[in-house]
Order: C-alpha cells, then sequence, then structure tokens
C-alpha cells in the first residue's frame, strides 16, 4: 500500500514538474505600443487570438511613441506598434528597427465642447488652429512626445503658426490620450485626439460625451499604424524570430479582419490595410 502511495506521488511530482516546464517554455513575446492600441481594447481583443495561433504569449507596455521607440532603442522590448512614421523611418534608417509594415489606420480629430466657443466646427484644420490662437481658446495636448503629440505639433506649423508652448491657455498633460480627453472635458477645452480613442471615450460616456467631433476630413489627418521588429544585429538578446512571427500574423488576412471587426457603438475604430 506505501509503495502504491509513494507511486502515485512520485507521478504527480512528475506531471507538476511538466506543466511547469512547459509554463516555462512558453514564449513570450515583449512589446512596446502606443496609448490608443491600449486604450481602445484592441490589444486585449488581439492577444489571445495570437496566443491560440501560435503558442505565443503577447505582453505589452503602453506608452507615447516617441518612449516606445525610445524602449525599442534600448533593447527592452523585441517589437514595436506605432503611430509616427517620420519617427519610425529615422528609427529603421539609424539601424534600431528592422522589417517596419503598415498595419491599419484611423484618423485624428479635433474635438471641444458642444458649445463651441472658438467657433471650429466644419472648418479647416489650419482655420480651426488660427481661430484657437486667436481666441486664445483652452487647448489641452499630451505634450508626451507621442504620435498624437507629434502630429499636432506637424499640424501648428502647416498653419503657419507657432506652437504655443509658452501660452496661458494651452495645457500639456504629460499623459496618455484618455486621460488627455478627461483634462479638456473638465476644463471645456479643445484637443485632438485619434478617432478611436474618441470612440472609446464615447463608449465610457455612455454614448453622449461632454466633447464632441468638431474638426475632421482633412487628409493631413490621416494616423497611420505601423509594426516594427527590433534589429538583432542591434540588440543581441531580441527575440527576432518571435518578433516576426508576429508580424506575418498581424500582417495577415485573419488579423486584418478581427481589426476590421473590432467595433465599439457599431462603429470601427481601426481599419485594416496591411498590403
Amino acid at each position: 500500500m506505501m509503495k502504491i502511495g509513494k507511486t502515485l506521488a512520485i507521478c504527480v511530482l512528475i506531471i507538476t514538474l511538466s506543466a511547469l516546464s512547459a509554463l516555462c517554455e512558453t514564449d513570450v513575446l515583449m512589446m512596446a505600443t502606443t496609448t490608443s492600441t491600449d486604450n481602445t481594447g484592441l490589444l486585449d481583443y488581439l492577444a489571445p487570438e495570437f496566443k491560440k495561433d501560435t503558442g505565443i504569449e503577447l505582453r505589452w507596455t503602453a506608452a507615447g511613441t516617441g518612449k516606445a521607440l525610445k524602449l525599442g532603442e534600448n533593447c527592452d522590448v523585441d517589437v514595436l506598434t506605432v503611430h509616427a512614421p517620420g519617427a519610425e523611418k529615422t528609427f529603421v534608417e539609424a539601424g534600431y528597427g528592422v522589417d517596419r509594415r503598415e498595419i491599419m489606420y484611423n484618423d485624428f480629430v479635433i474635438i471641444g465642447p458642444k458649445s463651441d466657443p472658438a467657433d471650429l466646427k466644419g472648418k479647416s484644420v489650419s482655420d480651426a488652429l488660427t481661430a484657437i490662437q486667436k481666441k486664445e481658446a483652452l487647448f489641452v495636448s499630451r505634450g508626451d512626445n507621442s504620435g498624437t503629440n507629434k502630429k499636432e505639433i506637424i499640424l501648428w506649423k502647416e498653419a503657419g503658426l507657432r506652437v504655443p508652448e509658452k501660452e496661458k491657455w494651452y495645457i500639456q498633460t504629460g499623459q496618455g490620450m484618455l486621460s488627455t480627453i478627461n483634462i479638456a472635458a473638465e476644463r471645456n477645452g479643445y484637443t485632438m485626439t485619434d478617432r478611436g480613442t474618441y470612440i472609446k471615450y464615447e463608449f465610457n460616456s455612455g454614448g453622449n460625451p461632454p466633447l464632441a467631433i468638431l474638426v475632421e476630413g482633412d487628409d493631413s489627418l490621416k494616423n497611420q499604424y505601423s509594426v516594427i521588429a527590433v534589429n538583432p544585429g542591434h540588440c543581441s538578446g531580441a527575440e527576432y524570430e518571435t518578433a516576426k512571427r508576429f508580424i506575418d500574423w498581424i500582417t495577415g488576412s485573419k488579423a486584418q479582419d478581427l481589426i476590421r471587426n473590432f467595433k465599439l457603438l457599431g462603429k470601427p475604430l481601426f481599419i485594416p490595410n496591411a498590403e
């Protein structure tokens, strides 16, 4: 009887150790991504499907694109999902990243109080920013070197205006997009966001948010997202093959369909466009 009990205990131990060993051997992919892919819930939606198809667990750190690129440069992650094409190309040209692929897009919008005190509704981006600066209407910027912040700065300059960083009516939060929108709402001010995060904000507000979309549709407002593998030639510890599997997966037909079908309030948050 004791012999059977001892044998059973050994069997249980072997099974436990095997399970632990299998757990330790699970491939893990570390990704730096933007706050918009995280805040909207897109990655929570995609990650289980990626693991189901590949056995790879996706873990991510959400930050502004500038910080995300820095994490790649510092070899802290294996892959990036970001949305600042100019900065991404510089990153690749500097030898920090490889295999950059476009995966999806949405657009930027300028939002503000429904009363619209600066009278932005229906204006072009340039005219809207000019009106904000002329009337010194409260504008809340992320101010965090994110893809959204980089785009905002470009738009001020394209409008022939200086970036109003030192003006009292221009607030820089240094925070993510949802937090910045909430601060703009509390202060009855304007801000710029990607449409996907605005839809999430609209969803969180029960479909009736205090801030409304006032400026949209300009060609200059396109918001392209790309995926980039960290260059193993720069970071010897980078999991390049695992990153490549993720790139192949997210640009493949299944993931592109998942992105297309990811909606809140019946509205798509991103439009897939991998070639």
